[in-house]
């Protein structure tokens, strides 16, 4: 940055810190980032408040840009990467302080699928909007949904296939959950390439989100009926 004058964080109020962390995101600056959220810390801002204000303000800002096509895979990552840094930061404050969590999340590809992109993807975009996600990887039997969902006392479940052979798990999993008597603790979101909204209905999802974006917009919808109905 020979030419242009080097923005010195410290020196910026906070609007203007703000708006630069926002800008920082999106290129996906994780150091400057950390930077911010420490300045943030210095000047008494409350840990929740960074993260909703800060962080989730400008992951909101990417995740509508991936979604319109404007950023994409490789661009995301790098935000959610900025984003892992200052949550770094800020995980153990929020602990101490009981912020309030938007929600729980449990997401992996089912048995015999070992694609995780797009999963890790939906990961890092949830994580970015301020849920908890217990990611359990690939090739998932249905006995590690129910266990991880248990453990982790999940609202949401989230299911991932990429090829038409393993995507029939789904309802294997869905089914499995109805014999137990525990469907209805959970959302149930399904997602990958080959599938469809009428596929998400026929298996008896909650929701087929068709990528990470939609997935965060649903996934917060669904909580915030939630929390409506045990408030009402």
């Amino acid at each position: 940055m020979s030419d242009e004058q080097e923005i010195i964080l410290s020196e910026l109020n906070d609007e203007e810190l703000v708006e630069q962390m926002f800008d920082d995101l999106y290129d996906g600056m994780k150091e400057e980032i950390e930077e911010g959220v420490n300045i943030l810390l210095e000047r008494g801002w409350e840990p929740y408040r960074i993260l909703t204000e800060a962080l989730v303000g400008g992951m909101t800002i990417v995740g509508a840009d991936f979604r319109d096509g404007i950023l994409f895979v490789p661009e995301v990552l790098l935000a959610a990467g900025a984003m892992k840094g200052g949550m770094a930061i800020l995980k153990p404050l929020l602990a101490e302080t009981g912020a309030p969590r938007v929600g729980k999340m449990v997401i992996g590809t089912v048995k015999g699928d070992i694609h995780d992109i797009g999963q890790n993807l939906v990961t890092m975009m949830m994580e970015g909007a301020g849920f908890e996600v217990m990611n359990i990887g690939i090739n998932n039997p249905v006995e590690n949904y129910i266990d991880a969902a248990k453990e982790f006392d999940a609202d949401i479940v989230g299911m991932s296939a990429l090829l038409t052979t393993t995507m029939p798990y789904m309802k294997i999993v869905i089914d499995s959950m109805v014999e137990k008597g525990i469907r209805d603790d959970y959302v149930i979101m399904v997602g990958g390439a080959p599938l469809n909204e009428e596929f998400g209905k026929a298996i008896g999802a909650d929701a087929y989100c068709r990528d990470a974006a939609v997935a965060v917009e649903m996934a917060k919808d669904f909580m915030g009926r939630k929390h409506n109905s045990l408030s009402a």
